[in-house]
């Protein structure tokens, strides 16, 4: 953990297994100001960074991946990583990630489902998306860290329905689009570590919207701590 408040907490962001708009992207991390400085690892080179001798690195993980492909050690290293500590903030794509690794699922507390899926005895049919959609994000906790000083909100964005939330997990964001799955945006743990999720966050209207900023900061900072 950071625990120099004179030093920038140190952000590494996964990224791979899907494009996004990185000028964009980057501006939007940029704006998280100086006291949050940012690198990107992309997939699979970025599985090294769970290794051990790695860890002290950084601070927080945030995912923007939809990486697929992980083999036994990946999934050792990656989920001791996280087990024993390291903060995760998972924005939008992530949660479609590694369809064949459950254990994925219960790390970020949700799920994409690509094809039909049994999962904890419930069968959830293959989710859907729409792109392009302007809705109201509502705030669902306002004393959290991470929702604090935000007000109900509209963006523009892709949604997702049908995705698989874990019942352990705090509610933060919802919506009433009826394209989407009614939480859009929670927090939990995993181990010793914080995690947020933010279904949202596919392109530039979102990446500039300052609402969705705040939220990603104060996201980066709540599971810092």
């Amino acid at each position: 953990m950071n625990l120099c408040t004179s030093m920038p907490l140190r952000v590494l962001v996964i990224t791979g297994g899907h494009g996004y708009n990185a000028e964009e992207f980057n501006s939007m991390l940029s704006s998280l100001g100086p006291e949050i400085t940012c690198e990107i690892a992309e997939l699979p080179s970025a599985f090294e960074m769970f290794e051990p001798e790695n860890r002290k690195k950084y601070d927080v993980l945030l995912f923007y991946h939809m990486w697929q492909t992980i083999d036994e050690h990946q999934q050792k290293i990656f989920s001791e990583c996280i087990r024993e500590g390291k903060p995760v903030v998972a924005l939008h794509h992530s949660i479609c990630a590694f369809d064949d690794w459950p254990e994925y699922w219960d790390i970020i507390g949700g799920k994409y489902f690509h094809k039909p899926t049994v999962y904890r005895g419930k069968e959830f049919p293959a989710c859907s998306y729409i792109h392009d959609i302007t809705f109201k994000v509502k705030i669902a906790e306002r004393n959290h860290p991470v929702t604090k000083g935000i007000n109900d909100f509209e963006i523009n964005d892709e949604t997702y329905k049908g995705y698989y939330v874990s019942e352990d997990v705090k509610p933060l964001l919802t919506t009433d689009e009826q394209s989407s799955t009614p939480v859009i945006g929670w927090a939990k743990k995993y181990g010793k570590a914080k995690i947020v999720v933010l279904q949202s966050g596919h392109d530039v209207p979102t990446f500039q919207n300052n609402n969705y900023r705040q939220l990603l900061k104060q996201a980066v900072m709540w599971v810092s701590k």
